[in-house]
């Protein structure tokens, strides 16, 4: 017996020993999708690496260097190798330190990280939902591309791994390695995991629980960060062709481990880990996020006397939370309703006895200017009475004077004779 449940043995087969098997068919029916996230800055090998990851062209376009903010670029892919399908997203991080200003250079990478977990949170909380089929977009690894400078991290580096620790698996990546010598990519790799350490960062941590993986896990852990060669293009060395770069100087050999971290990266990535990547960005990564949407919510586990609460309790005291906010809000509008009406009938009356009093002196005047004109019109009356008179009296004095005149012509002409 073994915490209230009894261990039985089976006298025959049963067959759910095969349940892993029909688990595997089933995966590999259903197929599988990995998001890879590359931030580093423009020209540090971010294509050329991911082309030689994968053994393949995935024609990313040529990247500016005056572009006025950082923009992500998603392209999904897939992969087939014997009879497992692979959905590939790869998201490019273009115009990352560009600019003058870097201040938030990483804000952007944080809002679409979010905004994918976001996505399937939506997708979860769906009353129909198809998480079967849903293209989950969440970003499972961060490979983060350091400038080969030698020296120490820069201040844009430490500000984005620090923002982004806690929302995805973070490999730090020494990029084009085949720039510095041994001795200094020794010396750089201690001073860059020095500066992780006591800048509080937290990057993904090959696991040691399984027993299968833990010895070369444990191993390459101390290996971090790598130092990665990328290229896809082919050199002869003796009687075989090998992807390398070719310099004056020599050839470096992209997977020759003495040369750079290249296979390991791979080894670690793409052959050993990518599921634990899977399962870290779902149980560990995106549960943070939907736990602190979900308080933000209001949802809570646990209530005010530290007992456990139902989703539908929880649900029901938001619910009665909001209901309350949304009557308080409604009486205060109401308020504000009444109070403004009040306002307003106010400025009305006065702008109307305001009119009112204009009017009456306007009356007033008009009054005033009536009997004016009143006045005048009698006047003119009057003047044009006497001055139909005086014109009377003039025609009666100009007739009377021509009946005149000729009798007193007619005397003339006689005293003349």
């Amino acid at each position: 017996q073994n915490d209230g449940y009894r261990t039985l043995s089976l006298s025959g087969h049963v067959g759910f020993g095969s349940l892993p098997d029909q688990l595997v068919k089933k995966s590999i029916k259903q197929g599988f999708c990995f998001n890879i996230l590359c931030i580093g800055e423009t020209g540090s090998g971010k294509s050329t690496l991911i082309n030689s990851l994968f053994n393949t062209n995935f024609d990313d376009p040529v990247s500016t260097h005056f572009l006025p903010s950082v923009r992500l670029r998603a392209q999904t892919y897939e992969l087939q190798e014997s009879n497992v399908l692979l959905k590939l997203t790869i998201v490019n991080t273009v115009g990352f330190g560009d600019q003058i200003n870097k201040e938030d250079s990483y804000q952007p990478i944080v809002d679409y990280i979010d905004a994918q977990f976001e996505a399937y949170l939506q997708e979860e909380l769906k009353i129909k939902r198809s998480l079967f089929s849903y293209h989950d977009t969440r970003i499972h690894v961060c490979l983060y591309f350091i400038s080969p400078t030698g020296h120490s991290l820069k201040t844009l580096d430490l500000l984005t791994m620090k923002s982004l620790d806690s929302k995805v698996n973070i490999i730090p990546i020494i990029g084009k390695a085949d720039s510095i010598s041994k001795t200094e990519l020794q010396k750089f790799k201690n001073k860059i995991m020095s500066e992780l350490v006591s800048n509080g960062i937290q990057i993904y941590q090959f696991p040691t629980d399984d027993e299968t993986v833990s010895k070369i896990n444990t191993i390459m852990n101390g290996h971090l960060p790598f130092a990665i060669v990328g290229s896809t293009e082919e050199v002869k060395i003796g009687n075989k062709m090998v992807r390398a770069r070719q310099y004056p100087w020599g050839i470096v050999q992209v997977e020759n481990e003495n040369h750079c971290d290249f296979v390991k990266l791979r080894e670690m990535l793409i052959c050993t880990n990518m599921e634990d990547l899977r399962e870290q960005t779902h149980a560990r990564h995106y549960e943070l996020y939907r736990r602190c949407r979900l308080e933000e919510m209001g949802f809570r586990d646990i209530g005010p006397e530290n007992k456990p609460v139902s989703l539908q309790e929880a649900y029901e005291a938001k619910r009665h939370e909001f209901y309350l906010d949304l009557q308080r809000k409604e009486e205060e509008m109401r308020q504000q309703f009444v109070q403004r009406v009040k306002e307003k009938e106010a400025i009305l009356k006065e702008a109307e006895q305001q009119v009112q009093t204009k009017f009456e002196h306007c009356m007033l005047m008009h009054q005033e200017v009536k009997l004016k004109l009143e006045k005048k019109k009698k006047v003119l009356e009057d003047e044009i009475a006497m001055f139909i008179e005086k014109k009377a009296n003039a025609e009666l004095l100009q007739s009377q004077a021509s009946v005149s005149t000729p009798v007193v012509s007619l005397k003339r002409d006689k005293d003349r004779k």
